[in-house]
């Protein structure tokens, strides 16, 4: 080979390598997440994040199922690196349908309970949210408040107002209760509950929060924060919470977490956006935003939400709201909760 020959094939083996050097250090320096939280409670952390790090984080927001399906089809050329969703049976769902990679690091460990976290490292809660009762302190005395169970019961005989069935935190709370008593003691329970209604079940929280104001029921069943969101603009409201199940199980608590694909391009990066996400700083942030517990119990509430008091929690790992899903929702049908 002749000196200009080999002087040219030197400046493309040269330039070829730093084009790959450029996309290497792009790839550092960029994570892509996919969420279903909205873009108000995630921009913040991932400026912060970006800040701190100096790694940017792109993210698409929309529906969960919707996000699932376009990564299926997305396969290995999917640009996300995250996972991001709202209830433990839908990060769950993820799992099955090979979306994650397992992901298990010291940091995450030791800021994450396990039982916040799925078994095999696919993903980890990052917020925490309770769904217990919610009552009306002009018709209602805590004393007669205690269990799930005991809205069954005909003290509540068209006092009970629920939200649908048909959403997912409505069946990872009744996955609960079948895994926690069994499917016969759980069928007696919903049976109740469709009894005890009020009114045909809410599609929101919000909704169920608004008529017991209203007078239409005195009970219900709602997400910790979408009460924290009522408090806040109407400090005044004559509702309070109650802690279901303290003498048994603990009352039900669900997350929003997020799982690394398993294609991503940049997946130390995506790692180490997840460990952040579950440092005391992030989880600060998180509460705040949706007036939600930390995942990392080594960190205080936020004030409104710290006002609320503690309360024991059910230590069930979540992955089981999506495994017993299934039948939470044939139960719900069989049963006539709509």
């Amino acid at each position: 080979m002749n000196a200009k020959k080999s002087l040219v094939l030197s400046l493309t083996v040269s330039i070829l390598l730093m084009g790959t050097a450029t996309q290497i250090q792009a790839a550092t320096d960029e994570v892509t997440v996919y969420s279903s939280r909205k873009e108000h409670l995630i921009k913040p952390l991932f400026e912060q994040f970006t800040k701190q790090t100096g790694i940017e984080v792109n993210y698409l927001t929309g529906s969960g199922s919707d996000l699932v399906e376009r990564m299926k089809l997305e396969g290995k050329n999917t640009p996300a690196d995250m996972f991001m969703t709202v209830d433990a049976g839908d990060l769950w769902y993820a799992g099955t349908q090979d979306i994650f990679q397992s992901v298990s690091t010291d940091t995450i460990k030791s800021n994450i309970p396990s039982y916040l976290r799925d078994p095999d490292g696919l993903w980890t809660g990052l917020s925490v949210r309770a769904r217990t009762i919610v009552y009306s302190t002009e018709r209602v005395e805590p004393s007669d408040l205690s269990t799930y169970g005991d809205l069954a019961s005909s003290n509540w005989k068209n006092r009970l107002c629920l939200r649908t069935s048909k959403k997912i935190y409505t069946k990872s709370l009744v996955a609960s209760i079948v895994h926690n008593q069994g499917k016969e003691k759980a069928s007696e329970i919903i049976s109740g509950w469709v009894n005890n209604l009020a009114a045909v079940p809410n599609a929101k929280d919000s909704h169920v929060m608004d008529a017991i104001l209203a007078g239409q029921c005195d009970v219900g069943l709602v997400n910790t924060y979408y009460f924290g969101r009522l408090i806040e603009k109407n400090p005044k409201a004559p509702l309070k919470l109650f802690w279901a199940n303290q003498d048994t199980t603990g009352v039900h608590v669900n997350v929003s977490g997020a799982g690394i694909t398993k294609h991503a391009s940049n997946p130390r990066g995506a790692t180490q956006l997840l460990e952040w996400l579950s440092s005391a700083e992030a989880q600060v942030i998180y509460g705040a935003l949706n007036k939600e517990y930390p995942a990392n119990q080594n960190i205080d509430s936020d004030e409104i939400v710290s006002s609320w008091g503690g309360f024991k929690q059910d230590k069930m790992n979540l992955s089981v709201a999506g495994e017993l899903q299934a039948d939470a929702v044939k139960l719900m049908q069989r049963l006539g909760y709509k």
